[in-house]
Order: C-alpha cells, then sequence, then structure tokens
C-alpha cells in the first residue's frame, strides 16, 4: 500500500443513487458480478447468488445484530442536579465496563465530564439515566449508566436505529426489521452488516440445496468499520478496534473447508475482516474458537489467507470499505466496475445492491 493516497479510492456518485430505503421486498436487489481474474463485468440480480456458488462452498455469515443505538436525552449538571436543559442526541458504540458505554454525543463540544443524561420515554418517563465520566476526541464520551433490571430492554423501548448519515430521513418502524438481517443474533453492532441484508429464508433453504456449507461469526460493527478517515496517505490509517467472535462450530468449519481445498466465500466486509483477523492469529495453524478485538486494516497490498470469493454492497467514496474490496479484486477493476454501477444506474450504500467479486 505504500505511496497510495486516500483520493486514489474516489469516484463520482450522484446523490440520487444512494438508496434511502430498502428494496420493496427483501432480497429484490440487483448484483453485479466482478470476475477478478478477468475484470469481466456481469449485472445480475440477488437472487441469483446461489446459482453462482459451487456445491462444497463455505458461505460465512456475521450474525451480529444491531442494536437501536441512537438515543435521545435532556442534559442536567451532576453536582447542582438541575432539571433537564438541552436535548442531546447519544449514538452508543460499544460497552466498555461497570454499565459504561463509549458513545458518540452530538453536539460532542456542549457536553462534558460531570453532566448527567436523563433519556426519557414518549410520555416523559425517565427510562435511563448516565453520567458523563470522560471525554475523548471528536465528540466521543464515556456514559456510565445507571443500572436497571434489562438494559436492552430499555434501549428497545426508547432507542432508535442507527441509519447511517447518508440516509436522510428519520428511522421508522419497519427499519426495526429492514435494517437487520434475517440471521441477526447476537446484540452489538451499531451499523448493519449490510451485505447480509439481502439474505431471506429461501436464499438460506436455496443454498443449502445446492451442496453450501453455512457458517457464522460475529463482529460487532462500531467505529471501526463507519468512521471517516483523518489520514491523507493509505498507510497512515488506523482503524478504532472492533468486538469479534470466532466459535467452535466456525472454526471447525473453515478448518475442514482449507484441509480440503474448498472456497470460502465472506458475506461483507466484516465477515473478511473477522476472518483474516482469525488466520492471522492462527498463522499456519488451525482457526482456533476464540473472542477478541481487531483493528485490522486491509488495503491494496494486503496478503488474503482465508477468503476466496467476496458478496459485499457499494461503499462510500474514499472509505476504509472501499480499500478492502480494492485488495481483493484490484483497485482499477473495483473503480471501473463502480463507474459501470453509476452509469447502470445501481443502487448504493446500506439499503442499496450488491457485488459479488468471484
Amino acid at each position: 500500500m505504500s505511496g497510495l493516497r486516500v483520493a486514489d479510492f474516489d469516484y463520482d456518485l450522484p446523490p440520487e443513487l444512494i438508496a434511502q430505503e430498502p428494496p420493496a421486498e427483501r432480497g429484490q436487489s440487483r448484483m453485479l458480478v466482478v470476475h477478478r481474474s478477468t475484470g469481466a463485468l456481469r449485472d445480475a440480480h440477488f437472487a441469483d447468488f446461489p446459482s453462482l456458488l459451487e456445491p462444497g462452498d463455505l458461505l460465512v455469515l456475521n450474525n451480529s445484530r444491531v442494536i437501536p443505538a441512537r438515543l435521545y436525552a435532556r442534559r442536567t449538571i451532576v453536582r447542582e442536579r438541575t432539571a433537564p436543559t438541552a436535548l442531546v442526541e447519544v449514538l452508543l458504540i460499544e460497552p466498555t465496563a461497570d454499565q459504561s458505554w463509549r458513545s458518540l454525543v452530538r453536539p460532542g463540544k456542549k457536553v462534558d465530564v460531570g453532566e448527567h443524561l436523563v433519556f426519557s420515554a414518549p410520555g416523559g418517563e425517565t427510562v435511563l439515566e448516565a453520567d458523563v465520566v470522560e471525554r475523548g476526541k471528536r465528540g466521543e464520551r464515556i456514559l456510565r449508566f445507571m443500572p436497571v433490571a434489562d438494559f436492552y430492554g430499555a434501549l428497545d423501548r426508547i432507542g432508535h436505529m442507527p441509519l447511517p448519515p447518508y440516509i436522510h430521513r428519520d428511522d421508522v418502524a419497519r427499519d426495526r426489521d429492514r435494517y437487520q438481517t434475517v440471521f441477526a443474533r447476537e446484540r452489538g453492532s451499531v451499523a448493519a452488516p449490510t451485505a447480509g441484508l439481502h439474505f431471506t429464508a429461501q436464499t438460506l433453504a436455496a443454498l443449502a440445496a445446492r451442496g453450501v456449507e453455512v457458517a457464522q461469526v460475529t463482529l460487532h460493527v462500531g467505529l471501526g468499520t463507519f468512521a471517516p478517515l483523518h489520514a491523507k496517505q493509505v498507510e497512515d490509517i488506523h482503524l478504532h478496534r472492533e468486538r469479534y467472535e470466532l466459535s467452535y462450530d466456525a472454526a471447525e468449519a473453515l478448518n475442514r473447508a482449507r484441509s480440503q481445498g474448498r472456497r470460502v466465500v465472506a458475506v461483507g466486509t466484516t465477515v473478511v475482516r473477522t476472518l483474516e483477523a482469525a488466520a492471522l492469529a492462527a498463522g499456519d495453524r488451525s482457526f482456533r474458537p476464540h473472542a477478541g478485538t481487531t483493528d485490522i486494516f486491509i488495503a491494496p497490498g494486503f496478503q488474503f489467507r482465508a477468503v476466496g470469493a467476496l458478496l459485499t454492497n457499494f461503499h462510500l467514496p474514499q472509505s476504509s470499505l472501499l480499500m478492502l474490496a480494492s485488495a481483493f479484486a484490484g483497485r482499477e477493476r473495483v473503480l471501473a466496475a463502480y463507474r459501470h454501477a453509476v452509469q447502470a444506474h445501481y443502487r448504493f450504500f446500506s439499503y442499496g445492491d450488491c457485488m459479488f467479486l468471484d
């Protein structure tokens, strides 16, 4: 990646191609097939995806579940316990310890250590309370929540789905379902692993009927995935750490596929990061079940050890996710595919269409 600039991963995207809504029905998206060996492109539909896999392929999904992590709170001063004042927006990022969460707060400059935040239901009932105990950079704060019987139940009651900022609308009831994969299980993400949003129960059944093996890993999507990049040179990029888990069943499935020379197909960049982080940890040894964190950054020049094909959505210009796709299929080929997608009016980003890097 030596010498590459972040600006080398730019492309022109008309704003009207940024999907503001999911497709009318899950799984109806278009899919651009990119052959890595030749750079050939083929317009298809996600319904064709099972037919592109071979019997014996190992398809790996991210089963992390998005939490309603966007909250609104009133500010008070802890030492004075004054009446709640201005409304602030809080985006929970990840738990730290003793009921504390790393969070983004807007407007961040006004919320300082020592303040007390009150999170209420629409009728005014206080549901959660938190103290601001630490200040970080770019609006980050550590919030320590008062104990409650069911924290995640409280989030379900008052939280909003954390739609990304390029979706220019408030979340609505159906986002609770559509901004979530059908196989989501482990709570902890603050953004969806969007390549998985296309899958339906029928898709999974078709894959099983074709003889495709399916495994699941967990990577909780946080700032490491969606935070904007502030470096100008690719080699200066450092991502936030994100939590992941490789289960016993997933490790065994990966070891069988590796020993038998079968292809591993990753659904989404979060799966790529999980598998490649686990492969680096394993070295020449077998995958082992474990939980940990990773700040792995994948850009051109990276040597892939685990992944043989990738299903992914279209990513933002100059993003770490676009760099990952470029590392896998080649920067020029990926950017050519994006130019084609723009010309063919594909839908971009979280609720948009997908591409299969074969």
